[in-house]
């Protein structure tokens, strides 16, 4: 028999990219209407909801590797006269579907990630035990079903929020899935972007984090049905009182127009940090990845962002052993790092994703190179990233205060560059900025005294 509706209880297990935390949370957001409170555990839990990932090494065999785990602890609350429904949600199931079903009894829901807003609807039609897959990509947009977030549930998550204004890739990278399971680009409108920062403003948040697969392909319809590029946010969001600051992710290379670019410069609340995925540092290898970009035309656009914001930090994404990359094309990322100078950076060895280009590939490159290459570049990565939080030492920074540290009296928040900062300091601090001078370096973190 199940719980009444005002015991029941979801777990949200979210893998992979910032995107994913947003959709989890909405998603507790949606099952929040139907009566489901979040379970502080997964043990506890009425529905368990893999909210997942599939741009990861073998996410799709891990995915079954957890449900696996969860088809126990489903048949352990059976025996104990608790039912418990499980549904896996996101990008592994969008490409995989009713195969998750074929291959996991204990799956009870396969829903797409641009379908999550239908969840209620799914959950009543699987009460009398029906098994559901809603992959389809539907008409409707979800935004335009999702209930806004409750002040409780905003203020629970602090004082950093993520909002979605772009889903979808119109790119189609050679080694990527992102087209096929989050569909082609579209850009939300302007209006609703803005209600919602508000929203999360009001209830103390200070700090928004734009995402999109190509965030800066942005381009949303204004009031006027005028399409507006993300300078034009900015410059909108800034305008809010109480938002402090503006950070955006992941960007493409080839979005990056004089626009966006001047921003840097001339908003103040746009932090001074970009994320700009570059994946090879060889034109050859750029090119079988279908990047339509060049490493001169890369190197350009850092040019121009260091021009318009001299203190801004860079970071990346990499991709090593992709099938064909020669001694040479690995020795052209690695001096393209060394020429750029990267305040952090995310590096992968290449997996075959089924259904892209590059899984076809038959010149596909050894796994001990990609070991053994993928170890080199992570080593220089996090020299690189050393160097740059020393640098930082005896500087003067703007720290945003998030949450108190571990030990009493601390706090910990972060810097412009997305460093992690603890000081001594008053808990009130939390939510606020305050200006830090930098003391010392831990392994992850920073440390300072307040100014």
């Amino acid at each position: 028999m199940s719980p009444p509706p005002q015991a029941r209880k979801v777990f949200v297990k979210s893998f992979g990219c910032q995107m994913n935390v947003y959709d989890a949370e909405r998603m507790k957001d949606v099952l929040a209407g139907e009566g489901y409170g979040e379970a502080a555990d997964i043990e506890n839990a009425d529905l368990i909801v893999l909210n997942t990932c599939h741009i990861r090494e073998r996410a799709s065999e891990k995915v079954f590797s957890e449900l696996g785990k969860l088809r126990e602890l489903k048949d352990g609350r059976r025996a104990l006269g608790k039912s418990t429904r499980i549904a896996v949600a996101g990008c592994v199931a969008q490409a995989e579907g009713g195969e998750i079903l074929r291959r996991q009894a204990a799956v009870d829901i396969v829903i797409g990630p641009q379908s999550y807003h239908r969840f209620p609807e799914l959950l009543r039609r699987s009460d009398n035990g029906s098994r559901i897959v809603d992959t389809e990509f539907p008409v409707e947009d979800k935004f335009d079903h999702l209930p806004a977030p409750t002040t409780e549930a905003i203020r629970s998550r602090g004082v950093s929020a993520f909002v979605t204004i772009q889903e979808g890739c119109d790119k189609f990278c050679s080694f990527c899935v992102v087209p096929f399971t989050r569909g082609a680009e579209i850009s939300r409108p302007l209006a609703r972007v803005i209600e919602d920062a508000r929203l999360l403003v009001d209830a103390g948040v200070a700090e928004i984090t734009l995402l999109g697969q190509n965030v800066n392909a942005y381009h949303g319809a204004d009031e006027t049905g005028a399409t507006r590029g993300l300078r034009h946010l900015f410059e909108r969001l800034a305008a809010i009182p109480g938002l402090e600051r503006i950070r955006y992710m992941t960007s493409h290379p080839n979005d990056f127009d004089d626009e966006l670019v001047a921003a840097h410069a001339e908003i103040d609340k746009v932090m001074p940090f970009v994320h700009l995925p570059v994946q090879s540092g060889s034109d050859r290898i750029l090119k079988a990845m279908n990047r339509k970009h060049r490493i001169e035309e890369y190197l350009e656009t850092i040019r121009r962002l260091r021009a318009a914001r001299p203190d801004l930090a860079l970071s990346s994404d990499f991709i090593v052993g992709f099938p064909g990359e020669s001694d040479a094309d690995f020795e052209d990322t690695i001096g393209l790092i060394h020429e750029v100078n990267f305040a952090s950076a995310f590096s992968f060895k290449y997996s075959p994703r089924p259904g892209t280009k590059a899984a076809e590939l038959t010149n596909q490159v050894p796994e001990t190179v990609k070991i053994e290459r993928l170890a080199r570049l992570q080593e220089l990565e996090v020299a690189q990233r050393r160097e740059f939080n020393q640098a930082t030492i005896g500087r003067e920074v703007d720290v945003l205060f998030e949450k108190t540290g571990r030990h009493p009296g601390q706090i910990g928040g972060k810097s412009p560059y997305l460093q992690a900062v603890h000081v001594e300091g008053p808990v009130n601090l939390v939510g606020r900025v305050a200006k830090v001078r930098i003391v010392g370096l831990k392994p992850n973190s920073l440390t300072g005294e307040l100014v």
